[in-house]
């Protein structure tokens, strides 16, 4: 017979478990730091191993290079901004909470920076980020398009099908490609971090602008006020019914 082992202790596999996944994680999580402070291709397997203070040969038992560590990487990524590009089912958005849910994912895209701006090359070498970012990219062209469409239900806006899908387009490359613009425009300020996150939430108007001219009624007299700082800026959150079983805002808020 097997000897009875305490459950509420754990074994001698839980205890060689456990630092093997705590080593992965901190790799992931300093390498996504060091991708997005210094840009991912400055970054190398050694330089990630230098500063966890471990050997390359550990680091290699986790990650066998370091496109591997990008695709961990760009996996959480992927889980994350699919929750994230939706309404609740049971509600209809409004334009001031478009603006804040821009607010909401650009914080979003900040955690995620380097995947924004090291783009171009990193889907020039790598297969799974060249298809799924495609995937990524038509969703928010998707989710764009039918808000709009809700606006134009709604007698909110006027447009056309064919103008529907050139403004979810410009949106969804707007919001792909902004912090490559914010780069192109300020390269010296590349390692001003907070610059660079401030700048980045002009994005919200680029994205409304476009929309503007299409508005009517309630929505816009709200982009007007909006632009001109008469309605003040409200988390996103603000604007949800509370929902039974609903996770604390606290929780839900992006370190």
């Amino acid at each position: 017979m097997l000897p009875r082992t305490n459950p509420a202790k754990p074994g001698p596999d839980d205890m060689e478990a456990k630092p093997p996944r705590r080593t992965r994680e901190r790799i992931l999580e300093l390498s996504l730091k060091l991708f997005n402070e210094i840009g991912e291709p400055n970054v190398t397997t050694t330089t990630i191993a230098e500063e966890m203070e471990i050997s390359p040969g550990n680091l290699y038992y986790h990650f066998r290079n370091k496109d591997d560590i990008i695709n961990s990487i760009f996996s959480q990524f992927e889980q994350e901004i699919e929750k994230r590009l939706r309404f609740p089912d049971d509600h209809r958005a409004t334009i001031d909470e478009m603006w804040s849910y821009l607010q909401y994912m650009i914080d979003f895209t900040w955690r995620y920076r380097f995947l924004y701006r090291d783009l171009n090359d990193l889907l020039a070498r790598n297969r799974t980020l060249e298809t799924h970012f495609k995937q990524i990219i038509s969703h928010k062209v998707r989710f764009a398009s039918q808000f709009c469409e809700q606006l134009v239900t709604d007698g909110e806006m006027i447009a056309t099908p064919d103008e529907l899908h050139v403004i979810a387009t410009n949106i969804g490359v707007i919001a792909t490609y902004w912090l490559s613009y914010q780069f192109v425009m300020n390269p010296r300020k590349y390692n001003e971090q907070e610059t660079i996150r401030g700048e980045l939430h002009q994005v919200s108007v680029q994205i409304i602008s476009l929309m503007a001219p299409y508005l009517r009624g309630r929505s816009r007299q709200i982009f007007d006020d909006l632009v001109s700082g008469k309605l003040p800026r409200r988390e996103f959150y603000d604007y949800l019914p509370p929902r039974e079983g609903a996770v604390p805002r606290t929780e839900l808020k992006d370190d």
